[in-house]
C-alpha cells in the first residue's frame, strides 16, 4: 500500500477577520488554521494557495499526508480536511489542517471501487453501488488510496452489506448499522398492451356481423358469393305445361266454328 506523502510551507499570522483575510490575499496567500486534539488552541497560519493544491494532486487528494513546515517552530504532520473556494473564480479563499500523530487513528472517507462483474448482470440484472466513500479509521501512514471489493459472486436481488465487505489489515469501520454498499437489482418488465384487431383489407365479414352488406338481390341468410334469386329460376318443365294445355283450347274453338 502506497503512502503519499508530501511538505507544505506556512508561517504564522496575527489578526483575523475580514480585513486580515484580504490583506494576507492582496500579498498572494491565504488564511488558514491547524486545530487537533493535541493542541492547546488552533494555530492560525498563512499558505501559498497554489502549494495547497500541489499538495494534494496525488491520487489520495485530500488524505495526503502533509508535512507542515512552519516558520519558527516545529513541523507538524497534518491532513487537509477542508476548503474554501471561491464559486466563480475557484481560487482557494480558506484551508483547514487536522493535526495528526502517527500512532493515533483518524477518521477519514476512502473512495470504494467495485471490482469484478456479478453473476446476476450476467443473467439480465443491474448493478447499483449505494457507497462511493467509506468513512474509515486509520493511522495516517496506513490510509489506502482506495478500497477494492469483488462482487463477482453476486446473484440476481441479491446485495452485498459492510459486514460482508473484508477491510484492509488495520483499517476499521465504526458503524453499528449493516448498510447496503451495492446490489443487484430485477429489471422491470414493461408491460405491452396489444393494439385491437383491425379487419383486414378486402376481408368479408360474416352475416350478423358489423361491416357485413347485404348484396343486391341476394336472398337472406345466403352465403357470401351466391347468385341472386330471380322469377325465372324455377325447375325444368315448368313453363312448358301451360303453353301445352292453351294451345289445345285455341285448337278446340277452330273445329267448334267449323260445325
Amino acid at each position: 500500500m502506497a503512502i503519499h506523502r508530501t511538505t507544505l510551507t506556512a508561517k504564522p499570522r496575527e489578526g483575523a477577520g475580514k480585513g486580515s483575510a484580504r490583506r494576507l490575499r492582496a500579498q498572494g496567500m491565504v488564511p488558514a488554521v491547524v486545530y487537533g486534539r493535541h493542541l492547546e488552541a488552533p494555530r492560525h497560519i498563512a499558505v501559498d494557495p497554489l502549494a495547497i493544491k500541489q499538495a494534494i494532486a496525488t491520487p489520495a487528494h485530500f488524505n495526503t499526508l502533509i508535512t507542515l513546515k512552519l516558520d519558527g517552530g516545529p513541523d507538524r504532520q497534518v491532513l487537509l480536511k477542508d476548503v474554501q473556494m471561491d464559486p466563480v473564480s475557484r481560487q482557494v479563499l480558506h484551508a483547514d489542517f487536522l493535526d495528526v500523530h502517527e500512532d493515533e487513528k483518524v477518521k477519514v472517507n476512502v473512495p470504494l471501487i467495485l471490482v469484478g462483474k456479478p453473476v446476476g448482470v450476467l443473467e439480465g440484472g443491474i448493478l447499483s453501488q449505494s457507497r462511493r466513500q467509506l468513512e474509515v479509521w486509520a493511522l495516517p501512514s496506513s490510509i489506502p488510496e482506495k478500497i477494492e471489493v469483488d462482487v463477482s459472486h453476486l446473484k440476481m436481488a441479491q446485495a452485498l452489506h459492510i459486514n460482508d465487505v473484508k477491510l484492509p489489515t488495520g483499517i476499521d469501520v465504526k458503524s453499528t448499522l449493516n448498510f447496503t454498499v451495492a446490489v443487484v437489482s430485477v429489471p422491470e418488465k414493461e408491460e405491452v398492451v396489444a393494439p385491437p384487431p383491425t379487419p383486414e383489407e378486402g376481408a368479408v365479414a360474416a352475416p350478423g356481423e358489423p361491416g357485413a352488406e347485404a348484396k343486391p338481390g341476394a336472398a337472406p341468410g345466403a352465403a357470401p358469393g351466391a347468385a341472386p334469386a330471380t322469377a325465372e329460376a324455377k325447375a325444368p318443365g315448368a313453363a312448358a305445361a301451360p303453353a301445352a294445355k292453351k294451345e289445345e283450347g285455341k285448337r278446340g274453338d277452330r273445329e267448334d266454328r267449323k260445325k
